[in-house]
């Protein structure tokens, strides 16, 4: 009869963590991963009065349905922000899985300060569990609000529409008429070797 490995244990002591941390991966995929992602511009509407537009994107990146899906966004200051245009919450019957929703809303202010935004809160339900799970949106960099922005110089593109075919056409015969006018060197070359 063969006797038993001395690292038999071992072994099995290794099957049975690979197995329980499998089995934890598998579980933990099959639930939903809520990703939201927080993004804002800002318009000028006139010298006193600045638009913040901002979209929020809710990706589910499991391999789960994700349910009663709610979306809340109140961190904006009603002493720097008049008026909004839209509502700062949302909410969806459900977020199927590698599905995404977008919410915008707009705000309007006469304030010029710097603003430092939080990010948005989403909750959502999963079948498996009681508690209301959360999400938390990208945070955004401060936002400039009715700064003084110097004007953007920007290369516009339909000028090289317009007149790029007539730039290479002289630039083609700029350079045929370099090399035409401009004596090679191994002409210029042969006439130094005759005068000597």
């Amino acid at each position: 009869m063969a006797s038993p490995s001395k690292n038999a244990p071992l072994k099995v002591v290794a099957l049975l963590l690979a197995l329980l941390s499998i089995s934890a991966t598998a579980f933990a995929s099959d639930s939903p991963f809520i990703v939201a992602h927080k993004k804002v511009a800002l318009q000028k509407l006139n010298p006193a009065t600045e638009r913040v537009s901002v979209v929020i994107d809710i990706y589910n990146r499991g391999s789960a349905t994700a349910y009663d899906v709610s979306l809340t966004d109140d961190s904006w200051s009603h002493d720097v922000f008049d008026s909004i245009i839209g509502n700062t919450s949302k909410s969806w019957d459900k977020l199927d899985a590698g599905s995404l929703v977008a919410h915008s809303f707009d705000l309007d202010s006469r304030v010029k300060t710097i603003y430092y935004g939080a990010p948005a809160l989403i909750t959502f339900r999963v079948p498996m569990k009681a508690n209301l799970q959360e999400a938390y949106s990208t945070p955004i960099l401060p936002l400039d609000v009715l700064a003084d922005r110097a004007p953007q110089k920007t290369f516009d593109l339909s000028l090289l529409a317009k007149y790029g075919s007539q730039i290479s056409v002289i630039a083609i015969v700029a350079a045929f008429a370099h090399l035409i006018a401009a004596p090679s060197k191994s002409s210029t070359a042969k006439l130094n070797n005759k005068r000597h």
